[in-house]
């Protein structure tokens, strides 16, 4: 969204060639033609209009060159409130950086045709597995506070190496804050801790590997990751955790993070009823290659309204 300013710009086409300078005007001008840009209402906005201070635009940023994530977004759940989808790995839920077409907020926007659509909370780009999208804003707080409130069960799988002489199952808990560092990561601080998460192994697997379940009490950034680093057992594929890796090719999608959110279970806010939506993926190093594994194309067949895949 981008908030007009008061100023000397007679129209709207003064405005915008003094606050995009870096955009040619051939691509400003073609945007505005396109109705690319709307206000408030969602009316779109034309180079000749007056400029009209005090009040916001909006429009989809442009990402150049951005390559494409060569897997499907499959819909498993659709009501008139709720979308639930099995996001593949490297794609982000929502716009940021490099990412812009290719995350699944808009890819679900263009093929539901819903524009009020938003995420109710959040997986990482690295991390495959479920995610639920709000249809109706008058309706996403309530189920953004199932969050926000931990009345949510959110459980996990993940490969990473099989240590005996970690004792498990356990209870792992630590205090996680923001790294001074400009590259994003979580660090373990003294102090009361502010995160938790349940680590079962399911079973072990070749090469040195277990296959864990992870069951999140809170809901930290990165947390699995910062765990399970920090318990010697960082999961497979990790480059950030113990050790932030150099940044791989935007179209390298060899080796995914060996993450999966398999399932969240909640008492639906507002018919109390109990709903629990589970992926069909499977971690690659679990499964083997699957046409669900976050490792190949994927076929997307959208379930009718109501129906669920769980």
């Amino acid at each position: 969204r981008l908030y007009l300013q008061p100023g000397p710009w007679q129209t709207l086409w003064e405005f915008m060639v003094y606050r995009f300078p870096h955009v040619s005007h051939d691509v400003l001008r073609r945007r505005l033609q396109r109705g690319d840009i709307v206000d408030g209402d969602g009316y779109p906005q034309t180079p000749d209009m007056p400029y009209r201070a005090h009040q916001w635009l909006w429009y989809y940023r442009h990402v150049h060159d951005e390559v494409p994530v060569p897997f499907e977004l499959p819909v498993l759940y659709r009501d008139d409130c709720l979308v639930v989808v099995d996001k593949p790995h490297f794609m982000a839920t929502t716009p940021g950086g490099r990412y812009l077409r290719e995350t699944a907020l808009v890819r679900l926007r263009r093929k539901l045709g819903i524009t009020d659509l938003t995420p109710i909370h959040r997986l990482d780009r690295d991390t495959a597995g479920i995610v639920m999208f709000c249809i109706d804003p008058h309706h996403r707080g309530a189920y953004q506070r199932l969050f926000q409130e931990r009345e949510v069960e959110k459980e996990y799988e993940a490969v990473a190496p099989w240590v005996p002489e970690i004792a498990l199952p356990q209870v792992y808990r630590s205090r996680m804050v923001d790294s001074d560092s400009k590259d994003f990561r979580m660090v373990e601080a003294p102090g009361a801790p502010n995160s938790e998460t349940h680590i079962t192994l399911l079973r072990q697997l070749p090469d040195g590997l277990g296959h864990y379940r992870l069951v999140p009490i809170s809901g930290r950034k990165h947390q699995l990751r910062v765990h399970m680093s920090a318990l010697g057992i960082p999961i497979v594929n990790d480059e950030m955790y113990p050790d932030l890796l150099p940044m791989r090719e935007a179209g390298d999608f060899s080796h995914p993070l060996q993450l999966l959110a398999r399932a969240v279970s909640f008492a639906d806010p507002l018919t109390g009823e109990p709903r629990r939506f589970e992926s069909r993926r499977q971690l690659a190093l679990v499964g083997g290659s699957t046409m669900l594994n976050g490792t190949g194309p994927e076929p997307a067949q959208p379930m009718a309204a109501g129906s669920m895949l769980a």
